[in-house]
């Protein structure tokens, strides 16, 4: 596992690109001042790696808004399509393990716990879409019900036609184009 923590060089890095986002798209997060989320950045190192990770794994994050209630800064994978470095995966460990050939490398809930970030949610997923055109080629997994997953199901979002879509498939399933977003909370 890694450290968790980027060095200086690694952290500098980051805000740069993280700023350079931040002001390209400014229509996805009005009213909010780059400098306050620099410094929670800052005070939070394990949140600067877990965007890092995001980063690496082609999720381009940006801050998408502001949690009046818990004084968080909300940031969303933000790439257009679904992050090239977490696509072929199956739902969860449990989908993983049920698998009997063919295994996927890993699954979109664990890697998103070993970055240290949750998946988008249906809800969240459509608030994504009103900020842009996202995931027009490929799809993304999204946080299932807990009576969907009971059955062995899982759920994935995409847009086509103009429209956000939410489908259904069997947990264990996987596809070159489907991968997933997250989300973090600074």
């Amino acid at each position: 596992m890694s450290k968790k923590k980027l060095s200086t060089t690694e952290a500098t890095e980051l805000l740069a690109t993280l700023k350079a986002r931040f002001d390209k798209n400014t229509k996805r997060h009005k009213g909010i001042d780059w400098d306050k989320v620099a410094e929670k950045l800052e005070e939070h190192p394990s949140k600067l790696w877990s965007l890092n990770e995001m980063e690496m794994t082609g999720g381009e994050p940006d801050v998408i808004g502001y949690d009046n209630k818990t004084g968080e800064y909300v940031f969303y994978d933000c790439a257009a399509e679904s992050p090239k470095g977490r696509r072929s995966l199956c739902y969860d460990h449990e989908a993983l393990e049920a698998r009997k050939e063919n295994k996927p490398k890993d699954s979109a809930v664990n890697m998103a716990a070993e970055m240290g970030i949750e998946l988008l949610t249906e809800q969240e997923y459509r608030a994504l879409q009103e900020l842009g055109a996202f995931d027009t080629k490929t799809s993304s997994w999204v946080a299932t019900p807990a009576e969907i997953r009971k059955h062995g199901g899982a759920v994935f979002c995409d847009r086509r036609y103009n429209t956000v879509f939410l489908y259904h498939n069997g947990a264990e399933s996987y596809y070159a184009a489907r991968g997933f977003r997250g989300s973090l909370r600074v």
